[in-house]
């Protein structure tokens, strides 16, 4: 049997907090919502560069295939990161990484509209992971200072802001398709307000050091267990997260029969409810506790899942996606913000370390649909990710330390 009770020792550091413990209430605001900036801007370069991918493959004369296998360089790059990025968030400051991230990662997207062919582009999306990787670390280790600063949990309301960059970038992008603007004009105006965003609050963002320097030791290390079992149910999380960005359109196209462009509709309902879960999560969980709105989630996400593939209708398929974005909504926050409190590891080596196993379900999970559809049917498929939803109840249900 698993035991589950290492949360109780993911206790805030509290060192950094010492520099702002006199500081104004407003003060503290200020940086939540520099912090905030940040995440938008993340999300803003990947909806921009997602909004765009019809018309790069038009223009680059690219098959399907050809541009799945394109697309692949994006985790790739990611994962190569990982390796890195922990690391150097602990030794140079996240402050420091994430400027220099984000920045080169709104340069990478505007090099994306400059690909001629398909190898240029699969280099540059394999540049643009690497800084998406490095920004998601760092920004999230900021997300875990800041979250320290306040007396309530406050880091679903920043995974809201990244979804809601994702609507933003999406209507920008309709936008300049619609006005006809040229791909790279339409990436290098975003990546000049990605810029603007960064200048106008970098300064306030937390200049924190490590409280706790991890014992070197020589040869191989391993994992720390308490950090792989929150990865574990990151993963189901991110599979489910990752079938419904990649199959939805799929599922309502060539299940649920939806006409024209009510075939977004699956997609767009989830969307939506994933971002409003997000920016309600925090007080949910203030309200109720980590636990049980992480357990509610787990069944939500099965719920949703089983639901869609019993009633394999409009309406209810509908409706049944908006309780799988409500389900995944608060749980990948939830882990960040307890893996950032681990008492040995430092907080970006330690989300590094969850969010590596989680991420692995979102590259995992809609290719194991698509083999499971193969060989049987893409409900059946549907119906095998709503277990996971079960597992993370479970799983959750046994962490008895966590409040």
């Amino acid at each position: 049997m698993l035991d589950l009770r290492f949360i109780a020792q993911f206790k805030a550091k509290g060192k950094y907090k010492k520099t702002y413990e006199n500081v104004k209430a407003s003060y503290l605001n200020r940086t939540r919502w520099a912090v905030s900036a940040y995440y938008f801007g993340m999300g803003l370069c990947f909806a921009t560069w997602a909004s765009r991918i019809p018309d790069i493959k038009t223009a680059l004369d690219l098959g399907s295939a050809e541009l799945g296998s394109i697309l692949f360089a994006v985790p790739a790059g990611q994962l190569v990161m990982m390796i890195f990025s922990g690391k150097l968030v602990t030794r140079f400051g996240s402050h420091r990484i994430l400027l220099f991230s984000i920045l080169m990662y709104a340069f990478s997207l505007t090099n994306l509209g400059l690909a001629q062919n398909s190898w240029q582009l699969a280099l540059g999306l394999f540049v643009f992971g690497l800084f998406g990787n490095l920004s998601n670390i760092s920004v999230n280790t900021q997300g875990v200072y800041a979250e320290g600063l306040f007396k309530r949990t406050i880091m679903s309301s920043f995974h809201g802001m990244w979804s809601l960059a994702g609507f933003t970038g999406a209507l920008v992008g309709f936008g300049m398709l619609s006005l006809k603007m040229s791909t790279y004009v339409h990436f290098l105006i975003v990546a000049a307000v990605v810029l603007i965003l960064v200048s106008f609050n970098f300064k306030f963002l937390i200049k924190a050091k490590e409280t706790i320097v991890a014992q070197k030791k020589k040869g191989f290390q391993k994992p720390d267990r308490s950090l792989i079992l929150l990865g574990i149910i990151g993963f189901c999380s991110m599979a489910s997260e990752g079938v419904m960005f990649d199959w939805s359109g799929v599922y309502f196209k060539d299940v649920i029969k939806a006409p024209g462009a009510l075939v977004i509709l699956g997609y767009t309902s989830f969307m939506i409810m994933m971002a409003s879960g997000r920016f309600f999560g925090d007080g949910l969980i203030q309200k109720f506790g980590r636990k049980k709105v992480m357990q509610i989630s787990g069944v939500t996400i099965s719920l949703g899942l089983f639901t869609a593939v019993l009633f394999p209708f409009i309406i209810p398929a509908t409706i049944a996606f908006m309780f799988v974005g409500l389900g995944v909504s608060t749980i990948i926050p939830t882990l960040y913000s307890l893996a950032g409190k681990h008492p040995t590891i430092p907080t970006g080596e330690a989300l590094t370390a969850v969010s590596s196993v989680s991420f692995l379900g979102f590259l995992m999970g809609p290719p194991v649909i698509g083999y499971i559809a193969e060989l049987s049917s893409l409900r059946f498929s549907f119906a095998f990710i709503g277990i996971f939803g079960v597992l993370i109840a479970l799983m959750v249900s046994r962490i008895k330390a966590i409040q």
